[in-house]
């Protein structure tokens, strides 16, 4: 090794790492894809006998798409809906209260906002990460693996079976029950939220020949209600608008699901109770509502840290948010884009430890925001990402003018910089060069 007076360039130390990634959806396969093709050798392991996902829309604004692009990801495959609207709906009516335009939104910030069906962006992540085109080594999936233990020290990872398998550094992705985040000793302080929510997809030719709303047609993510209450339904176009789906949320007390499993199924009676003052049309749309299954929401209160040794967390295993701002994929992958940066030959700093705590110290704080403005946006929709930047309107009111979330500061960040600015003390902080008693430390 170089002495510790001598000064090296950004990556200089860098090298082809061996990685694990632990769990198999949204969030394992981005960041495996961001690690191969920053170089790396990467093994998803999914305690499942099949990585897939379940539910229905997820939504990538900008912040998320610019990541997918730069890693070229066949975006097309995940037959997404190329969003032009937010609009939000009177709750007896049905009228626009408001609409925000989202056609100038790929000019002004370079990027599109899509909305998928989570199966489908699943698949288009998996191709990506598993097919040999494309840079970097394929992404190696061993199914039927559950992470019972885990050696934070030297990245020994142990399964339910008793077998073993040793790795640079571990990535924790298996969601909001994360196995991980447990073994790096995080103790988690939550509560249920004060709604609960129900999920059901409803066919756009199945509504038009019923002779309701063609929603599909606005291209837009739509919303009743939310209004300083807890009575909120959200409208996601998805699979090119054939596929409807629905989050229609209301009062705990009026029906608790906070201990019910996703694929627990409930009824159209049980969709339909809470509204008898919503707006006929799309209580039409839920009347004909499908796969109409609980959606548990508990807030989480911001872990203590991310990381521990080779190990860390990301995606919903290290930040669970409620789904008012639509930003729970983009954390997801910009976590993702910021663990392919650290380890990459430009920013590696040449310590798996010292990547993996400057990857927290850029996006712990991020992320925490977001967390923060998606359970305020929770019963007042004025908070929600697009809504709020509209500060001319009296009525649109934040709790805190301060913290509140906009499109600007959403999709104008730029992460690499962030990544140079925290650099830890003794580091240069222009990103410079890297001394060598610090690579040492690995």
């Amino acid at each position: 090794m170089p002495s510790a007076t001598n000064t090296l360039q950004p990556g200089e130390a860098w090298r082809h790492l061996d990685i694990a990634v632990v769990g198999g959806g949204i969030g394992g396969l981005a960041v495996s894809i961001s690690l191969r093709r920053a170089g790396h050798k990467v093994t998803i392991y999914e305690r499942a006998d099949f990585a897939g996902e379940v539910g229905a829309s997820i939504s990538c604004a900008a912040n998320g798409v610019k990541w997918l692009r730069e890693w070229e990801v066949d975006i097309a495959k995940g037959d997404g809906v190329y969003l032009r609207q937010l609009i939000n709906r009177d709750w007896e009516s049905g009228e626009p209260v408001s609409v925000y335009d989202l056609n100038d939104y790929e000019e002004k910030w370079g990027h599109p906002y899509y909305m998928f069906h989570r199966q489908d962006m699943h698949k288009m992540l998996m191709d990506t990460a598993l097919q040999s085109e494309g840079a970097g080594t394929p992404v190696k999936l061993i199914v039927n693996h559950k992470t019972v233990d885990l050696d934070t020290e030297n990245g020994t990872i142990t399964f339910h079976d008793g077998t073993k398998a040793q790795h640079e550094a571990v990535i924790g992705a298996d969601g909001i029950g994360s196995n991980i985040r447990k073994l790096i000793g995080i103790q988690v302080e939550k509560r249920p939220a004060d709604s609960s929510c129900l999920h059901a997809n409803v066919t756009t030719e199945q509504a038009v020949k019923l002779g309701l709303p063609d929603y599909s047609k606005d291209s837009a993510i739509e919303y009743w209600g939310g209004h300083h209450t807890f009575n909120k339904i959200v409208l996601s176009p998805c699979n090119s608008g054939t596929l409807l789906s629905y989050y229609c949320f209301f009062p705990r007390e009026k029906g608790d699901f906070s201990e019910q499993k996703w694929d627990a199924s409930s009824t159209v009676e049980d969709l339909l109770a809470p509204y008898p003052d919503l707006d006929r049309q799309v209580l039409g749309h839920l009347g004909i509502g499908q796969e109409i299954r609980p959606w548990r929401l508990w807030v989480h209160e911001p872990y203590s840290h991310w990381q521990k040794g080779v190990a860390c967390i990301m995606g919903d295993a290290a930040h669970p948010m409620m789904p008012d701002q639509s930003q729970g994929a983009c954390m997801a992958i910009e976590d993702s884009a910021a663990l392919g940066l650290v380890f990459s030959k430009d920013l590696y700093p040449g310590s798996v430890r010292e990547a993996l705590k400057l990857y927290e110290s850029v996006r712990h704080p991020r992320a925490t925001k977001v967390q923060a403005a998606s359970a305020r946006a929770r019963e007042n929709i004025h908070e929600r990402i697009g809504f709020s930047d509209n500060t001319d309107n009296p009525l649109y009111k934040v709790k805190d003018e301060q913290k509140k979330l906009t499109i600007t500061e959403m999709n104008s960040y730029d992460m690499r910089e962030d990544i140079r600015s925290k650099w830890p003390e003794g580091w240069p902080a222009s990103a410079n060069g890297v001394t060598a008693n610090v690579i040492n430390g690995n």
